[in-house]
């Protein structure tokens, strides 16, 4: 019988008296790639931290290719051959990209940083991945994209034995995730064991060879292969019977309520884009990493300056300077990035919801009982798992999600825009991501959503504009679309 490199005995976790993992056990062995499955909260991210030293298990113990493992800390972990790649990225902007892939272990030549051979070898992981730029740049101004295979290039460099990949594709395109995969495969020939965590079933069937399913800090299933349907892992995820993941949508209403006529970017991220979208309808915007999807909609929103082209809202041309021109009209925006452009982490979620709202209070002075009474209408409207005074920090993706659209939805704005709407969000989650977005349309506001996760755009959206390389490729109605047929328009 083949030994396991890592074996997992019993690991419990608790902060204080409240329980995180209860007793989970399972093992992992060389050449082979296993999906850590479960929803926000279930525990993955604290066993991914007790197995990469991050964290230290309250009971249980592990081995490591047969082994007493017990890491103090990651440095003891990538030592053995652990190494954990972060859902949320890690890299300092102003350090260049190479020295981001080799920080702590420089290559020396006679007593200082050889920055010739950083660079080249920094480039060859680079390639690896098919990302095509310089390794001396710095990374300050590179796309979320280019970032996560940065932190993907840096395990590559550290030679793992076992790797650990949090929502490595949360942030990629399809080019870019096929990239990724090829990279996984040759590692799991190479025997590299490796664990998958990821929110995007069809991937996990498509990449990971069985499958350990967590809920409630508990296994509850571990299955032998991954190709089972879909609805049966999503079911064993969530304890209960999955009827639908996204709602019917309503039809939309004849009033054309935003027109976009020949928009050019000033930046050349996109050029003569044309589309309207009307009340009551949801436009998906498709494309791959580069199409020009996020600055195209951050210049409807006011965020990104345009060369030439037009914005009409109801009709009338808008002048928009700055995402508070766009908000004081009525078009509000939640950026793919939510921590970093979408809440003050560590402020409460009153606070939060109130900041994109100040100018509601009819009073001078916002005493604590109106922003208390606001914030709890907003946490019950939108279902936030969480209280006014809590820090947004506490929240699991999915409710940090919905306080940043809440905080826009309670401005009754007349257009939504959504980048990535549930990047990172568990399958759970994710439904009640959707039914807000399709409420939107039933209530008349025009909602524009842009996503990676092709079968996101293809379950949300009325019609579907799908770019390529910054060029408008087509638009296609819901009849018309499907995977392959944006995909032959994405890759024009």
């Amino acid at each position: 019988m083949r030994e396991p490199v890592l074996s997992l005995k019993g690991i419990s976790k608790r902060y204080g008296p409240v329980p995180v993992l209860k007793d989970v056990s399972f093992d992992i062995y060389a050449g082979e790639v296993v999906a850590l499955l479960g929803e926000n909260g279930a525990g993955k991210s604290t066993l991914s931290g007790i197995i990469a030293g991050s964290r230290s298990p309250s009971e249980g113990s592990m081995t490591w290719l047969g082994q007493p493992y017990a890491p103090a800390n990651p440095a003891e972990a990538i030592d053995k051959g652990v190494v954990l790649i972060h859902q949320e990225l890690q890299l300092l902007p102003e350090l260049s990209v190479a020295e981001n892939v080799f920080i702590g272990r420089w290559p020396m030549k006679n007593g200082v940083v050889d920055r010739a051979q950083m660079v080249r070898r920094a480039q060859e992981q680079l390639a690896r991945l098919n990302l095509h730029i310089p390794a001396t740049r710095k990374v300050a101004g590179l796309s979320t994209a280019h970032q996560q295979l940065i932190e993907i290039a840096k395990a590559l460099a550290l030679n793992a034995r076992l790797l650990i990949l949090d929502e490595p594709t949360a942030a990629l395109g399809g080019a870019e995730t096929e990239a990724l995969f090829e990279q996984v495969r040759k590692l799991r020939a190479e025997g590299v064991g490796i664990i998958y965590i990821s929110h995007r079933m069809e991937e996990i069937r498509k990449i990971t060879d069985r499958i350990i399913v967590l809920r409630d800090g508990e296994k509850v299933q571990e299955f032998a292969d991954s190709a089972i349907p879909v609805r049966t892992i999503v079911e064993s995820m969530v304890g209960r019977s999955l009827e639908r993941m996204f709602p019917s949508l309503p039809e939309p209403q004849p009033k054309t309520m935003l027109e976009v006529e020949k928009l050019t970017s000033a930046e050349d991220a996109f050029r003569d884009v044309s589309f309207s979208v009307k009340a009551g309808e949801i436009l998906g915007i498709a494309g791959l990493v580069g199409a020009g999807r996020t600055e195209l909609v951050r210049a409807i929103s006011g965020a990104d300056p345009v060369a030439s082209g037009s914005v009409k809202l109801d009709g009338e041309v808008l002048a928009l300077k700055s995402p508070a021109d766009a908000i004081a009209r009525g078009i509000v925006m939640v950026p793919e990035d939510r921590k970093e452009q979408g809440l003050v982490v560590a402020h409460g979620i009153g606070e939060n919801l109130v900041y994109a709202n100040l100018d509601r209070f009819a009073s001078r002075w916002l005493t604590p009982s109106a922003k208390r009474a606001f914030a709890d209408k907003a946490i019950a409207a939108f279902g936030v798992k969480g209280r006014g005074e809590q820090p947004a920090s506490d929240l699991s993706g999915g409710n940090q999600q919905k306080v940043v659209i809440a905080k826009w939805l309670m401005r009754d704005p007349k257009v939504v825009v959504l980048d990535e709407p549930t990047r990172g969000i568990d399958v759970g989650a994710r439904a009640g991501i959707y039914d807000i977005i399709v409420n939107l349309a039933r209530r008349g506001v025009a909602v524009i959503v842009v996503s990676s996760d092709l079968e996101e755009v293809l379950g949300v959206s009325n019609r579907i504009l799908v770019l390529a390389q910054g060029n408008q490729a087509g638009i296609l109605s819901r009849e018309e679309a499907n995977d392959v047929s944006v995909m032959e328009l994405a890759t024009l």
